[in-house]
């Protein structure tokens, strides 16, 4: 049988509902990871994409963050969060906020399911912001945590992948000039050390092909005109098992989706599997 993955961050489902619908009914994924849902579990649109024939595991907590899968093919298994998945404790924003004690929240950022004959988990990595803020810590502390998550999976002889917005550029390359990134995240040792870290539990990068330039980007900023000037990163990633990378048949990065007006600033990521 022939399964088609994908995974994309939709910067706001509801806001970019129109281009997820044509998405879906063009490219016609069996399984589609999304991320940066930006709404509460109940606001998803599970309407929209049932019509299309696709059931969804979603996890969302407000207004930023959010993820979810959505299956064609089969939908068990549900797993909503990391196990031992670390807190973020957000910083107060006025006086009011000051007087509450301090919880560190369990943001949204990772579910898994059984999809007919493989298992996903669809990821949002914390950005990290700034080198010397908390929230860099916490990505670090976050990607640790994945690791240990996927462990037993990776192992199995099930085909498995961790697909997602890995908010790190593996390489040099996977930036357009790694000059402009020189002391920021995303490019930082500590970050790709992590990833090496992922990877070395028996996981492989589905490294995509691109529809148009020499590299498969997947993100381009909103700003400056990066997108025709292809200034892009590439930090959407499919971190796969040995049975799932055996099974590809091909990858690519569907540049078309992130023309024109209401797109994400994310491209999706096609991976073909021949099972």
């Amino acid at each position: 049988m022939t399964v088609r993955v994908a995974t994309w961050n939709i910067n706001s489902v509801n806001a970019r509902l129109p281009k997820l619908v044509e998405w879906l009914g063009s490219a016609a994924p069996d399984v589609l990871c999304l991320q940066e849902l930006k709404c509460a579990t109940d606001a998803f649109p599970f309407d929209a994409v049932r019509e299309l024939g696709y059931e969804t595991a979603a996890h969302g907590n407000g207004r930023w963050n959010g993820v979810a899968i959505l299956s064609k093919i089969g939908l068990e298994d549900v797993v909503r969060g990391l196990p031992d998945q670390p807190g973020y404790l957000a910083e107060a924003t006025g006086a009011e906020d000051a007087l509450i004690a301090p919880e560190p929240e369990q943001e949204a950022r990772a579910v898994a399911a059984t999809c007919g004959p493989v298992r996903v988990w669809s990821v949002y990595v914390p950005n990290g912001r700034e080198v010397d803020h908390a929230h860099y810590a916490y990505k670090l502390e976050w990607l640790a945590a994945l690791r240990e998550a996927v462990r037993e999976d990776t192992a199995g002889g099930r085909p498995f992948a961790v697909l997602g917005d890995f908010n790190v550029a593996p390489t040099d390359e996977d930036v357009w000039d790694v000059a402009k990134f020189e002391g920021l995240t995303h490019v930082t040792p500590a970050e790709r050390a992590a990833l090496a870290d992922l990877r070395a539990v028996g996981l492989a990068d589905v490294f995509p092909r691109a529809l148009k330039y020499d590299h498969p980007y997947t993100f381009w900023d909103y700003r400056a005109l990066a997108f025709p000037k292809n200034y892009g990163m590439r930090i959407d990633l499919t971190y796969a098992n040995k049975p799932f990378v055996e099974a590809v048949s091909d990858s690519y990065v569907d540049r078309e989706a992130r023309k024109g007006k209401g797109t994400s600033d994310h491209a999706p990521v096609v991976v073909d599997l021949a099972l």
